[in-house]
């Protein structure tokens, strides 16, 4: 008498059911027998495919409102059981358990309720955390020796492809096997670090919600989780030999609402110098999209290696851009450039033919786009913006991989508090130059450090970044400002530890100095300010950025 072997079985449960009938129906055509619960069952079933609910198997039914479904021994015996030793498969016999050899399971995204508006109860949010779904991915993946565990519908395609050639679900590659349960853990790993992440800032506090730097030292984590998925791999690193990928925050709003999620139109892919440079721009253009400069209100901003080397605030946009670019042009060339607002035409016009890597900005008019595209490999990165308008800086928690750990920190939008900044020399600023300084301040808290910033009106002349020493830092935005140094404002990113760099600075032309004071050698700094006829203001917070 031949023996009847049972149809092998296939455990579909899945929160994102795109391909998902498909996939089922791919499985039932192979001679799969399907088992499913809840919407998922439902949705197999009106689409007329048999299936048999796991409540039939498990011989129980679901209880608690759902809470309880397929955590049972006859599922997971079947998920788990090790049938390459003999032991496990009589036992797994014996109980009358049929294996399982396909898993279909992806999980509630709950970063999604997390952020609901208003936001959901702790109690609504607590059932919103799936027991059940990730137990029974973790099950397939560490027996995927067995048990083939698709999470991600892209890859249903793969799995079918898979069984049809081996001819039987026990003999599809390893190597398929194990990526699958590579992206199965990847996939739990991510839920579980948006469980945590969210119950942090419930029960301990987000450390980028508080002002005061002792309350948001209180409420870092005790643990740095992250979890990223890969959008893109890039050509290469920031040199050719150096691999590099983009990859998207699992918490990230929806939308093209960020760097990383805005729309690319144009050129060759975005590189990876492209993006770390268009971060900076980016920061520096948002810093200056506030409602500070109300007669002034169109922002541009030119950074050629992670460094500004041109911005200013206008009446007009094209204005902006032709003071930005006058700060240094010849630095400008295959430079990233960010606008605060939709880039005009008279705007796109002034660019013209000039070598520009990325522009970005909250949209284009349709003639500007199509003058900006005529120049081949520009690229336009478009990010959504409320009233099309750049959203101004926010507290932000950054972290710096160093060898055997990382560095953890806030990173601030603006904060000095202008009413505390204080006049240190015998010339009082004008009301003029302290408008400057405020401009000087903001684009010198973007510049790596040592950085000094000279400006005329709110447009920088002359920009000093990253230097070892200060003077020298005063020495290149002078070279670079030139004549139009001659009574300009200057910032400096920490105080002057001598005054020889303010003895450059008043040869250049600087009429006017904002710093943060601190120096045990400050009097000697002002002494020279008043000797040469300058205006100084302390402002009390250094802004270094390395």
């Amino acid at each position: 008498m031949t023996a009847v072997h049972p149809p092998p079985r296939a455990l579909l449960s899945v929160w994102n059911k795109t391909g998902i009938v498909e996939f089922a129906r791919g499985l039932s055509d192979l001679g799969f027998e399907l088992l499913s619960t809840g919407g998922t069952a439902r949705a197999l079933t009106e689409a007329g495919l048999d299936v048999r609910l796991v409540s039939e198997i498990t011989q129980h039914p679901e209880i608690f409102d759902g809470r309880v479904k397929s955590l049972h021994p006859a599922i997971h015996g079947p998920l788990l059981a090790r049938l390459h030793q003999e032991k496990d498969a009589e036992e797994l016999a014996r109980l009358g358990y049929a294996p399982i050899r396909v898993v279909a399971c992806n999980l509630y995204p709950f970063g999604d309720a997390a952020s609901t508006t208003p936001p959901l109860e702790n109690d609504e949010l607590l059932e919103m955390i799936d027991i059940g779904g990730p137990t029974m991915v973790r099950a397939s993946a560490k027996n995927h020796q067995h048990v083939l565990i698709a999470t991600n519908p892209a890859r249903y395609d793969d799995v079918l492809a898979a069984l049809k050639e081996a001819g039987d679900a026990s003999k599809v590659d390893a190597q398929l096997r194990q990526a699958l349960a590579l992206e199965a853990f990847e996939h739990t790993a991510a839920y579980d670090v948006a469980i945590a992440q969210e119950l942090h800032r419930r029960v301990v506090g987000d450390p980028s919600q508080f002002s005061l730097m002792e309350e948001q030292r209180e409420r870092l984590p005790e643990s740095m989780l992250a979890a990223s998925h890969r959008t893109t791999t890039l050509r290469y690193g920031e040199n050719g030999h150096q691999a590099a990928a983009l990859y998207v925050n699992h918490d990230a709003p929806n939308g093209h609402t960020t760097l990383v999620t805005a729309r690319v139109e144009g050129g060759k892919a975005m590189s990876y110098n492209n993006y770390s440079d268009a971060d900076a721009t980016l920061r520096l253009c948002r810093s200056l999209s506030t409602d500070e400069w109300p007669t002034t209100p169109h922002a541009c901003v030119i950074v050629k290696h992670n460094n500004p080397c041109g911005a200013a605030l206008a009446s007009t946009q094209r204005e902006a851009f032709e003071m930005a670019l006058a700060s240094d042009p010849e630095s400008a060339f295959g430079s990233i450039i960010c606008f605060n607002e939709p880039v005009e035409t008279s705007t796109a016009e002034a660019v013209g033919d000039l070598f520009v890597e990325v522009m970005m900005a909250p949209g284009y008019t349709d003639e500007a786009k199509s003058v900006l595209m005529a120049k081949k490999n520009r690229r336009l990165l478009t990010i959504d913006s409320p009233g099309n308008r750049l959203e101004p800086l926010v507290r932000q928690v950054v972290r710096k991989p160093i060898e055997g750990g990382v560095l953890v920190q806030t990173e601030e939008p603006p904060i000095i508090d202008w009413d505390k900044a204080r006049t240190v020399t015998e010339r009082e600023p004008t009301s003029q130059q302290i408008d400057s300084m405020k401009f000087a301040v903001r684009v010198c808290e973007q510049v790596k450090s040592n950085a000094i910033v000279m400006v005329q009106g709110t447009a920088t002349v002359g920009i000093g970044p990253g230097q070892t020493s200060r003077v020298e830092a005063v020495k290149i935005a002078a070279r670079r400002a030139g004549e139009r140094a001659k009574d300009c404002v200057l910032a400096s990113d920490a105080f002057f530890p001598f005054k020889d760099g303010l003895e450059q600075a008043a040869e250049a032309g600087a009429s006017a100095v904002v710093q943060p004071g601190g120096s045990i050698r400050d009097q000697e700094v002002i002494d020279e300010a008043n000797a040469r006829g300058m205006a100084m203001l302390f402002t009390g917070h250094r802004l270094f950025r390395h």
